[in-house]
């Protein structure tokens, strides 16, 4: 199982204590609200889903919508997930009995407590064990079915990683990203100035054009006659040819080094430039700049709020910058991430490895910094980062880094794309509206 899909079942099962507490707050009386495929969903399914939802947005001081029309988008949530558990036993999708104790186990950590604890407090809350652990499963089949038929769909072809590396060779030959030097002489043009001075100025502008053909030096008639800046015989630096202004890029790129464009005019007055210097733009580094970092991460649940993870991860930070832990036995005792073995070592990571929201912090510290609390789409993080290095890649690993950076960018349209197909292929009854 992937890193994200891992991580998206953890995040569920941070739910399920407070799903159950919920149980005992269902109307004695259920009945269904809709069927998919004969698979019956109670209004008592939507309730508990719904009650916990309001209990995260009211953790999360988030603004609360309408009950009709957050009741319908639960529904609407389960008939999904109901329509996908039936495509995953058709397909085969089965799960071991030892993933559900890892996740049964990943959710009494998630909580601070034991597994002998946390059967305590769903059988408690009206959940027995066997059904409990049901959930689990349901969840784990739902990661793998999604890994599985939504990777199928991501197929990024050899054409798709050729077309990138050609849209970034098209970069590399487009003229507004080659190098140039141009000297620039000017004769001013006052802002009020009459027809007649403008046609006196133009002839002058023409026989400092016709002297310069002649063969006379730049730099000499610059000192003589330019109202620009006469320094440096009126160069203006080296620099991207699209940080100059356009009229000028586009009187100069087909010259040759040495060469005199014709008069420029421009609202300051008429312009002659000098072709200095040109440099093609340089091949596209191979070159990645990769990171080894390691984190420390809590998974937000109706337990663990947003702004307590974050107090609690600021807490650590002080402790071990004071010298009172450390990152990694923090890390092992705390983190609900799978590095937490390692004391939450990430290894050697190139771009794009991570998601934005954690990449970006990360990219920011320097060696041996400790980031602020970091919220990201799995919940909190505290990121140290250690080391920073740049590797040449080579041509196969410049091409595997494209194709995940195609995949991470398809997911989540191939992802919506493939539930919307399933939810189409189900025969849906609706019933009585949930209450």
């Amino acid at each position: 199982m992937n890193f994200r899909t891992w991580a998206s079942v953890l995040g569920m099962f941070c739910g399920f204590l407070a799903q159950g507490a919920l149980a005992q707050s269902t109307q004695p009386v259920d009945y269904i609200v809709a069927v998919v495929n004969s698979d019956p969903i109670t209004n008592s399914e939507v309730r508990a889903a719904t009650q916990r939802i309001l209990k995260e947005l009211t953790q999360q001081r988030a603004p609360m919508p309408a009950m009709d029309e957050l009741r319908r988008r639960v529904l609407e949530r389960l008939i999904n997930e109901r329509a996908q558990l039936q495509l995953a036993a058709e397909n085969g999708v089965r799960v071991e009995e030892s993933a559900v104790d890892q996740a049964e186990q990943a959710v009494a950590r998630q909580n601070q407590i034991d597994v002998a604890e946390l059967r305590r407090r769903v059988a408690r809350d009206g959940i027995n064990p066997r059904q409990f652990r049901s959930q689990l499963r349901d969840q784990i089949t739902l990661a793998r079915l999604h890994e599985r038929e939504v990777e199928a769909r991501l197929r990024i072809t050899e054409s798709d990683i050729d077309a990138v590396l050609a849209e970034q060779q098209a970069g590399n030959t487009d003229p507004m990203a080659q190098e140039i030097n141009l000297a620039h002489l000017l004769v001013a043009v006052p802002e009020k100035a009459s027809a007649e001075q403008v046609a006196e100025l133009q002839q002058k502008a023409e026989k400092v054009l016709a002297r310069l053909r002649g063969a006379e030096d730049f730099a000499a008639l610059v000192q003589e006659l330019s109202s620009a800046d006469r320094a440096n015989g009126g160069q203006l630096g080296l620099r991207r040819a699209d940080r100059y202004p356009p009229s000028f890029v586009a009187a100069t790129q087909n010259l040759a080094v040495g060469g005199i464009s014709d008069i420029v005019r421009s609202g300051a007055g008429y312009h002659i430039l000098k072709l200095v210097e040109k440099r093609a733009p340089s091949a596209p580094s191979r070159a990645v700049q990769q990171s080894h970092a390691r984190h420390i991460l809590l998974r937000l649940s109706p337990q663990l709020t947003q702004a307590a993870a974050i107090a609690q991860l600021a807490d650590f930070k002080k402790r071990i910058e004071a010298g009172s832990a450390t990152f990694p036995a923090l890390a092992r005792e705390h983190s609900q991430d799978g590095s937490a073995p390692q004391g939450g070592d990430l290894g050697w990571v190139g771009p794009g490895a991570f998601v934005p929201e954690f990449e970006e912090p990360m990219n920011r510290l320097g060696e041996g910094q400790i980031s602020q609390p970091v919220v990201s789409r799995f919940g909190v993080h505290l990121i140290q980062l250690l080391e920073r290095r740049s590797v040449e890649m080579s041509e196969r690993e410049v091409r595997e880094a494209i194709r995940a950076q195609l995949r991470e960018s398809r997911y989540d349209a191939t992802f919506a794309n493939w539930a919307q197909d399933v939810r189409g292929k189900a025969f849906v009854e609706y019933r009585d509206p949930p209450q």
